[in-house]
């Protein structure tokens, strides 16, 4: 009886690095990136690429509308393609702004937001009851960030710039240290606000891809659904590697 030849086994190339299908696209910044942070590498339980987009300042993209940087970060998500990203996040959700020209640029899925995840978590709640926003900066989130992440308009917004830590670090860039209590604090104190000013707050949505570390500290304050930058980059992902069961 004649053996059969075993079938070839195709490695197929096209990449420069393998194994780690999403693309971060990085602000430029010296703050501490604490556990949970989007910008630290052991937040997630899959590898990410990272890029860091030079220039591109937290004080330049949230206070200053991102202005001129579009091209920056086109070019930079399409080096993160030519690695090997087969998706592109960032590390703002004010890169809102951004998300039809870099979906247009790069040929691979975009979430630039994770205010797109308000739409989402609205269709989960009862009659009478709302999504809010947790912002870095409530006075700089326009009705054009909201607009390009489907946001609707009045959606119920408070912010951390008068907050005695948070801020003044992330932001402001007034020192290079943090202090974890104190930035947690300004999150919490900004919730409390939220649902004072909105009781009819039924789940909370956080802008600032820096504000994961303090989720399940709000979640127990406020004992409402918190949903932020990780649970929609860990929906994301999901998409490109579905567990195989």
């Amino acid at each position: 009886m004649t053996q059969q030849a075993p079938a070839p086994r195709i490695a197929r190339g096209g990449k420069s690095i393998y194994g780690a299908p999403l693309g971060i696209l990085m602000l430029e910044a010296r703050f501490p990136r604490i556990p949970g942070d989007m910008g630290n590498a052991a937040t997630w339980p899959f590898p990410v690429l990272f890029r860091v987009v030079r220039g591109a300042s937290p004080e330049k993209v949230v206070l200053q509308g991102a202005r001129g940087l579009l091209p920056d970060f086109v070019a930079a998500a399409q080096d993160l393609v030519d690695l090997g990203a087969e998706a592109i996040t960032t590390n703002c959700g004010f890169l809102s702004l951004f998300q039809a020209e870099l979906a247009a640029a790069v040929a691979v899925p975009v979430a630039t937001s994770s205010l797109m995840q308000v739409p989402w978590v609205q269709a989960t709640l009862p009659p009478g009851r709302r999504v809010g926003v947790i912002t870095v900066s409530r006075g700089s989130l326009t009705p054009a960030h909201l607009d390009a992440a489907g946001v609707p308009r009045d959606v119920p917004v408070e912010g951390t710039e008068d907050g005695r830590e948070f801020f003044r670090v992330l932001i402001r860039g007034e020192k290079q240290d943090m202090d974890v209590a104190l930035a947690e604090q300004d999150i919490l104190e900004a919730g409390r606000r939220l649902v004072s000013r909105h009781p009819e707050v039924g789940a909370i949505v956080l802008e600032c891809t820096n504000m994961p570390p303090y989720a399940a500290a709000l979640q127990a304050a406020l004992g409402l659904p918190v949903y932020d930058i990780y649970t929609l980059v860990s929906w994301f992902h999901g998409g490109l590697r579905p567990r195989a069961f």
